[in-house]
């Protein structure tokens, strides 16, 4: 019974923080109509900050003209323009668009990590490095699974 009891509370207390920080945007749905709306994959990595595997994702080697805009509520995010072959295996740009992700700390791996989201709906895109190329130095690691790519 107490090892039933540490899971739940520990279940508990690992969804709360989130649970709190999605109050804090423009466009909130339930979590059944996140559910509905994406796939298990997408579900996990947008709304539990999973991630997937690398070279999953057909985005990391689409280096067409356009936009990736958020799957969760269509924001444009990032031009084509500043993507790049990071060989890391997942999507990766240098620089977003202004006003379109939000960043917050990750403590979830023995390191501090800079978690971006979508900052119009909070999902999940993935998280920034400093080991990106001129002009920012940044790397944003995005998982395909957030994005949708239109072609300009």
């Amino acid at each position: 019974m107490k090892r039933r009891h540490f899971i739940t509370t520990a279940t508990v207390a690992a969804v709360l923080p989130r649970a709190s920080f999605a109050a804090d945007f423009e466009i909130t749905r339930t979590d059944a109509q996140w559910r509905a709306m994406l796939t298990k994959q997408q579900y996990n990595v947008m709304r539990h900050e999973a991630t997937e595997r690398a070279g999953s994702s057909p985005l990391d080697k689409n280096y067409a003209d356009g936009t990736y805009i958020c799957r969760g509520c269509d924001l444009p995010l990032y031009p084509s323009k500043t993507k790049y072959d990071s060989g890391t295996g997942w999507p990766s740009f240098y620089q977003s668009l202004p006003n379109a992700i939000g960043t917050k700390r990750d403590r979830k791996l023995l390191s501090v990590r800079t978690e971006c989201h979508c900052r119009r709906c909070g999902s999940h895109l993935g998280h920034i490095f400093d080991d990106g190329p001129k002009p920012t130095g940044k790397r944003h690691c995005l998982n395909g699974v957030s994005l949708k790519f239109v072609p300009a």
